[in-house]
């Protein structure tokens, strides 16, 4: 049967690259944006009925509402969630100012919370559903100079975490996606923010900058691999033969190499017991209702359980 997809930052990276996967998979997406003309160039070589657009301000609760009622009434469900909308701020705590550090929530953390208020109720109706949230390794190890970045993947840890286990009667599963470098926008000049003060104790002004910078568009993990990868665990059977009462996963967080200090690195483990549902292209650990997605590679998909 195929699922309806409701994807937010749709307009490039693993937003893209999840929705045309999907698409290739025979099923239904909303790929929403907030610049609709930049989604619409996203897919103007998608034609069907399979597809809607509609713009979206995830910042806006009213908005996640509009759009997500104007999904159900095209496709009439929403099988798999999908949060992505986001961008970076970058650079030393310090010289972040505070409205800097308030907008970084805005999207990556609040944007978060009011697409899942606006879709668990259709959910809950359904008695069935996914929620993808698409975090980062900067969510689950502090990096120089991710400060804002990472407390507010953080925060979507917890939130995801903890409302797995809310839902789990409702027969809605919750995965949190920690992507190590992939190439995204979030280093694009006209999406990434810097810090916007300079303390000279943390050396010369714009280091930071200029060496982030100099990756945009040379991470070495492709989105759309990851898009698949995405799409073939909303297919996987509910439990994966993880049992209840099991301790919290272990979590394995891989990043791209070559990338610089305080970037996403190489791999690191958090061991933390539990049953985990491994493959060759993901690192997926799961603990009651609660998955984590933490690489993929263009190896071919092989399910085991250690």
């Amino acid at each position: 049967m195929s699922k309806v997809w409701f994807i937010t930052g749709a307009g490039s990276g693993i937003g893209a690259g999840t929705a045309r996967a999907a698409l290739r998979n025979g099923d239904h997406v909303i790929a929403t944006g907030r610049n609709l003309d930049k989604v619409r160039n996203a897919y103007r070589d998608v034609a069907g009925d399979d597809l809607r657009l509609e713009r979206l301000d995830v910042t806006s609760e009213a908005e996640a509402k509009r759009a997500v009622d104007a999904a159900v009434a095209r496709f009439g469900r929403i099988d798999v969630l999908v949060n992505n909308a986001g961008y970076s701020l970058l650079g030393n705590f310090e010289e972040f100012t505070t409205e800097q550090m308030e907008r970084q929530f805005a999207p990556n953390f609040w944007g978060v919370v009011h697409v899942m208020r606006a879709v668990l109720p259709i959910m809950r109706r359904q008695r069935s559903g996914h929620i993808i949230n698409i975090s980062s390794v900067a969510g689950v190890v502090g990096q120089r100079a991710v400060a804002a970045y990472g407390a507010s993947k953080f925060a979507v840890e917890g939130l995801s975490l903890a409302v797995a286990q809310e839902v789990e009667p409702f027969g809605i599963k919750v995965t949190v996606v920690e992507p190590g470098f992939f190439r995204t926008g979030l280093l694009d000049p006209r999406s990434v923010e810097w810090s916007s003060g300079h303390i000279e104790d943390y050396g010369p002004a714009g280091n930071i900058a200029a060496t982030w910078a100099a990756y945009h568009g040379q991470q070495p993990d492709d989105p759309a691999a990851l898009g698949e990868a995405l799409v073939q665990i909303a297919d996987m059977e509910p439990a994966q033969g993880v049992r209840r009462g099991e301790r919290r996963p272990r979590r394995d967080h891989a990043g791209g190499g070559g990338s610089p200090r305080g970037a996403p690195g190489p791999r690191r483990s958090l061991q933390g017991g539990g049953r985990r549902v491994h493959s060759r292209r993901l690192g997926v650990s799961s603990s009651n209702n609660a998955a984590v997605v933490t690489k993929a590679t263009g190896e071919p998909l092989r399910d085991t359980c250690e």
